[in-house]
């Protein structure tokens, strides 16, 4: 199984960045997947996680109404689009897939990683 995550750069702030995750080796029929982020220094923070239909999802306060989190399951794609992006998202991006139908913003219930794209916003 490999979740391959890209789609990050840099960019300014106040532009956009559409991250996408391909999933490969086996479908995640069923199961939540999310997007984390780990800026220099700091934990892994939770940024948003999608039910297996699209229709449930879940973001952090800080990217409210700034990013949508998106799935083709067909595809096997998770995305993530970033607008109005600020200096304080500049992190690593990883997608993740847990077991299991219920939507949940924990990373330790995600068993399967990405291994990361690096999103960089300047002022």
């Amino acid at each position: 199984v490999q979740l391959q995550a890209s789609g990050g750069g840099l960019v300014q702030a106040g532009g956009s960045l559409r991250l996408s995750c391909a999933v490969s080796g086996r479908t995640f029929e069923g199961n939540a997947m999310g997007w984390f982020r780990q800026a220099p220094g700091k934990e892994r923070e939770f940024v948003a996680v999608i039910s297996w239909s699209g229709g449930s999802t879940s973001y952090a306060d800080s990217v409210k109404g700034r990013f949508t989190i998106s799935r083709d399951n067909a595809g096997n794609t998770l995305y993530l689009q970033m607008n109005s992006l600020k200096p304080e998202d500049t992190a690593v991006y990883y997608c993740a897939a847990k077991r299991g139908v219920a939507i949940t913003t924990t990373p330790s219930l995600y068993a399967y990683w990405g291994q990361g794209t690096l999103v960089t916003v300047s002022s």
